[in-house]
């Protein structure tokens, strides 16, 4: 049977964030066919799948189109209340100018301190502490990365099985080194995310650095501040580079043996917060759940990262006047015109990032995709800005710029030193990185059942009231501790699944 043609099977339901909107999307799994009537009268005359939306009020063409109480765009013609609305009757309206925002005029206070609670972590030398037991073997130019995985294939097999305190290790392997300008002004931003990764909290501080001996960004520079470093030219053949190597390794994998979890207060976590597979929901269930949660999160003195640069700028005047002072909200609107001028350079607007796989989930345009990404956001001031690759060194809600790319974000974020990361998707994705626990969290039920064996928390019952915001929120702050003592594993861990690295490099490859 046609599911278009197919009655519902439960009532129709729709959620209406604000009473300034003139739309609102449809809860019901399978979408409401034509000639669905609700309570109120509105009669729909189209089939609206599900999270896509429906309009709850005639709207003239040229005239705003209005989710989240703000204008995501403008009506492509006539618009019948009833009618289903989508990426081809909304004409995108133009980002916030970044010179009219009001910049730090309302910083919310502090809210009370959540003491109390702790976890299970493993006290660095550096004061940070990590929520793993990882070697990680950093690599400064892509010409190594063959050998390193023959030799990754060695140390799994015959070292690391001797030292059962350690989780993994992995190399931090990437595309970059040669084969670049490397004194350009923006040469500093994967340069930048490559000293401060191999200083993950995770790693430890050991930090071994695989060169091979002609490069541009010689191995040494990756070492600033302690370090050991190798060139495979200095060595003769490959044997004897990999003897090399693993001696060095072993030596790395004795000291981080003698690791042991200690408990730690829940201020130092430092969490990475991502959504990835947006939909229509992400704005209503999952992001709001992680955003109150973040709010938990600062009141018991952690660090919480949100991201995502395009996935900003369009909600960048709801975020200016929470920033903690004027100096934040500068650098928050410095980030955003940097990445207006990349876009530029590359011909493109932030119109391109919405994805095929966002339209089909309900979101028209990337403004209405930013209103629901900054809900990872919470309440709380805006207590620092980083710069892409930058380690953080504030506590509190920091913005972290970084693209909108799933991999591209989460490297970053690796680099700017945090030990969780929280990706709430709607689509679905078997997203993971080795060096932190990805905490996966749906915004729909019928996605958590589907992939049940993916989805590490549902935050799909706040759509059908079976859960508030709140329930949520807590559950993953809960979880979080968990996860972060190693008393829970998180399914990409139990798999096995982790993305590459990925860095950002907006400078010239020559």
């Amino acid at each position: 049977m046609n599911i278009r043609e197919k009655p519902p099977h439960e009532a129709p339901r729709r959620i209406q964030v604000s009473p300034k909107d003139n739309v609102a999307i449809v809860v019901n799994a399978l979408g409401l066919p034509a000639g669905t009537e609700f309570p109120d009268g509105l009669v729909l005359n189209q089939f609206v799948p599900q999270g896509h939306k429906m309009a709850l009020a005639d709207v003239a063409e040229g005239a705003p189109i209005i989710r989240y109480g703000e204008v995501i765009g403008y009506a492509i013609g006539n618009i019948k209340r009833g009618d289903w609305i989508n990426e081809n009757n909304v004409r995108m309206a133009a980002p916030p100018p970044l010179e009219a925002l009001e910049m730090a005029t309302r910083p919310p206070p502090p809210g009370e301190a959540l003491t109390g609670y702790t976890f299970e972590g493993y006290r660095n030398a550096d004061g940070t502490v990590g929520t793993k037991n990882i070697l990680a073997i950093s690599t400064s130019v892509q010409c190594v990365a063959g050998t390193m995985e023959y030799a990754l294939k060695r140390i799994k097999a015959e070292l690391l099985p001797k030292y059962p305190n350690v989780d993994d290790v992995v190399v931090l392997a990437h595309a970059y080194g040669c084969g670049v300008a490397i004194n350009a002004p923006q040469a500093v931003v994967p340069i930048r995310t490559l000293q401060s990764l191999a200083r993950n909290p995770n790693f430890g501080g050991e930090v071994l650095v695989v060169g091979l001996g002609c490069e541009k960004l010689v191995p040494e520079r990756l070492t600033e501040g302690g370090g050991d470093t190798m060139r495979m030219q200095d060595h003769e053949g490959f044997g004897a580079n990999i003897a090399v190597i693993m001696e060095r390794v072993e030596a790395r994998l004795k000291v981080l043996n003698q690791r042991k979890r200690e408990t730690v207060p829940a201020s130092e976590l430092v969490v990475g917060m991502q959504c990835g597979g947006s939909d229509a929901f992400s704005g209503l269930t999952a992001n709001p759940a992680l955003g109150y949660c973040a709010d938990l999160l600062v009141r018991a003195g952690a660090t919480v990262m949100f991201s995502e640069v395009t996935e900003v700028r369009d909600a960048v005047h709801l975020l200016t006047p929470r920033a903690a002072t004027p100096e934040v909200a500068e650098a928050l609107v410095a980030q955003m015109r940097w990445y207006d001028e990349y876009l530029e350079q590359g011909g493109v607007d932030r119109g391109a990032n919405t994805t095929p796989g966002n339209k089909k989930g309900g979101l028209s345009n990337i403004i209405e995709k930013s209103l629901g990404s900054v809900a990872k956001s919470g309440t709380s001031a805006i207590n620092g800005v980083l710069k892409p690759g930058e380690k953080v060194k504030t506590r509190g809600l920091i913005f972290a710029a970084t693209p909108a790319s799933d991999f591209v974000c989460g490297t970053l974020q690796l680099a700017s030193g945090m030990n969780l990361h929280v990706f709430t998707t709607g689509r679905g994705t078997p997203y993971g990185l080795a060096a932190v626990p990805v905490i996966k969290v749906s915004t729909r039920s019928e996605l958590a059942k589907r992939w049940a064996d993916l989805i590490d928390l549902d935050a799909g019952p706040i759509a059908t009231g079976e859960k508030t915001i709140e329930d949520v929120g807590w559950e993953l702050f809960h979880l979080m501790l968990d996860v972060a003592s190693g008393r829970k594993q998180v399914w990409a861990d139990k798999w096995g699944l982790a993305n590459d690295l990925t860095l950002f490099n907006p400078a010239p490859v020559t």
